[in-house]
């Protein structure tokens, strides 16, 4: 979808990253991989509500989908970009997962009069099972892997301690947020630097 959200509106409901321009990438770093054991950002009711209240307007209107089903689908979806990022295969039934919540839920376009005239529209197919929000996640993962021009600008955060992913449309891009990881780094250096008798850049 092209609508949006920030970075900024994502910090503001108290999750670190996001922002990215698929919702699947913002899901995958709802889990802090480099922790022991992982910390899953949206464990709780209440912050997996304001998660999927910020996402909402990136996704089809319904329901807030089923933790389990949301933590399948993460797994899968971490796991095949980790497997990309690392070059090694995916876990067997990752993709299965993502192609069986993809196809959960048939679609259908349709024609609805609109001030401006008629407009094209997709219809989710609720009413056949499956949440139409994680289907459209999992097609985002889809189209993201299936397009290498896209896939390429695949990232992990520089910082080894970080497990945030992004796309790097920037190039010069290395952090997964300025204004922490980035941060970190640039105080990091300008420490360095002191204890060495260095000058800033």
């Amino acid at each position: 979808m092209s609508i949006s959200v920030s970075v900024e509106e994502l910090q503001a409901a108290g999750f670190p990253m996001g922002g990215e321009p698929v919702v699947a990438l913002d899901l995958a770093d709802t889990v802090i991989t480099v922790s022991d054991p992982a910390t899953d950002l949206i464990e709780s009711p209440a912050a997996s509500a304001d998660w999927w209240a910020v996402q909402s307007r990136r996704l089809p209107p319904g329901p807030i989908p089923d933790p389990a089903a949301v933590r399948r689908l993460r797994a899968a979806i971490r796991d095949v970009l980790d497997a990309r990022l690392e070059g090694r295969g995916a876990e067997p039934g990752s993709m299965d997962d993502i192609n069986a919540t993809a196809a959960s839920v048939p679609t259908s376009p349709r024609l609805v009069e609109t001030p401006d005239g008629p407009q094209a529209q997709t219809r989710w197919h609720t009413e056949h099972g499956g949440n139409a929000a994680l289907a459209t996640i999992a097609g985002e993962v889809i189209a993201l892997l299936g397009t290498p021009e896209r896939i390429r600008l695949l990232r992990r955060c520089a910082n080894p301690t970080c497990s945030m992913l992004f796309l790097a449309e920037n190039p010069r891009r290395k952090w997964c947020t300025g204004n922490i990881c980035g941060n970190r780094a640039r105080v990091a250096r300008h420490y360095g630097r002191a204890r060495t008798g260095g000058t800033a850049a």
